[in-house]
């Protein structure tokens, strides 16, 4: 049969019982307000300028989920940390433009 291997700890430890640590109010206001202020500013424009062929499949996902597939296409997307980390996996496969929102 397979080899499993055993946990190292027999008995529930802390490492497994743990609660969540309680996040302080400041805390969650900062994150909360930093979050909203990104997204409700600025919209990214997202255009793809080479092709995909040839890049390796996890980047060829990462186009398709910026909404992307084709040279030339372009994606309005908002600006958040999510979005800008996929930007930052395929830079060499897109352009990116700032654009800020109009208020209507």
């Amino acid at each position: 049969g397979a080899w499993i291997r055993k946990s190292s700890c027999r008995l529930p430890c802390s490492r497994h019982t743990a609660a969540p640590r309680p996040v302080s109010a400041l805390v969650l206001a900062q994150v909360l307000g930093r979050v909203g202020m990104v997204s409700d500013m600025t919209q990214l424009v997202v255009t793809q300028i080479r092709s995909a062929i040839g890049a390796k499949p996890k980047q060829r996902g990462t186009l398709r989920a910026l909404g992307l597939g084709r040279i030339g296409r372009s994606n309005t997307l908002p600006d958040r940390g999510e979005i800008r980390g996929m930007i930052a996996r395929v830079p060499h496969l897109v352009r990116v433009e700032e654009q800020a929102e109009e208020v209507e």
